[in-house]
């Protein structure tokens, strides 16, 4: 794959955080042609925002996923601190942490910089997107862009639709995860979505065994890859995309979908101590 403009993307995307998640998503953006802009707090954030992207490039580019030199891609990069430079996007996606009110205030602040014609899109996992949508002044250009970690290797994203969203956007969206090389899964706005929904009740349920001493961690994914084809097991990947995040989720789908998602005490004890999965180096597994 070469540095070419692929016109069914925006010209210009905006990523709003450069974590894990706003790195792979700004990486995917690039490859399908676009030039990315991502906005941290401060620059020390930037710096890290850049290195991750740039690091995430430099794999594709020694894998042979994409063709040409790093500077090349790197040159349709931009990290900045300044959310005015969201101006000329004509798409945004906000990735920041899962929490309703920072993503909110979030959104409103990108918002304010946007044209009207712009679009706006969060990378939530598991919050309503509809109430999201009623802090916005143009609910109707708002939608989920659910990406999965990491981004790069992840063939899915859901599309998630608010009540309000337009038909305009649900169809564009579609066209850009195509253009990424991913699928589109088309959701209407409900907790969790499906994949959360259901990726999060297998490993509560996962985590409930080993509490109760059914089976080992190990054993348990073992079960799920070997028995049912899953690619990674329900407790690792949870490891992967960190014992807080999950938590959070749970917490959020028990307040709205009821006890069946009330996460585990085996699961607070983790968090409590420190276990956060990968990030940390230990959580249901040992990542040292």
């Amino acid at each position: 794959m070469s540095a070419t403009v692929n016109t069914a993307v925006p010209a210009k995307v905006g990523v709003l955080g450069g974590g894990r998640m706003g790195a792979g998503i700004a990486h995917a953006f690039l490859l399908a042609g676009a030039e990315v802009v991502v906005v941290e707090r401060d620059e020390q954030a930037a710096a890290g925002a850049r290195e991750r992207v740039e690091s995430s490039l430099a794999k594709s580019l020694e894998r042979g996923a994409i063709d040409g030199n790093l500077d090349v891609w790197a040159q349709r990069l931009d990290v900045s601190t300044d959310y005015a430079d969201f101006g000329s996007c004509g798409l945004v996606v906000e990735a920041v942490p899962e929490d309703f009110e920072l993503k909110s205030a979030a959104l409103k602040a990108v918002e304010e910089q946007l044209a009207p014609s712009a679009w706006l899109a969060t990378n939530t996992s598991s919050l309503s997107v509809a109430k999201l949508a009623e802090t916005l002044q143009r609910p109707a250009n708002f939608c989920g862009l659910h990406f999965f970690n990491p981004v790069p290797a992840s063939l899915l994203v859901e599309v998630v639709l608010a009540q309000e969203t337009s038909p305009e956007l649900a169809a564009a969206a579609k066209a850009w995860v195509e253009a990424l090389a991913k699928t589109a899964v088309v959701v209407h706005d409900a907790p969790g979505f499906a994949s959360s929904r259901l990726g999060v009740a297998i490993a509560l349920e996962a985590m409930r065994m080993v509490e109760e001493g059914v089976a080992s961690a190990e054993d348990i994914d073992a079960a799920m890859v070997l028995g049912y084809k899953h690619p990674v097991g329900p407790l690792k990947t949870t490891d992967i995309v960190g014992l807080d995040v999950r938590l959070g989720i749970a917490e959020y789908l028990a307040s709205t979908l009821g006890e069946r998602f009330a996460p585990p005490q085996i699961l607070r004890d983790k968090v409590a101590r420190g276990e956060l999965g990968r990030k940390s180096g230990k959580g249901f597994f040992d990542w040292q």
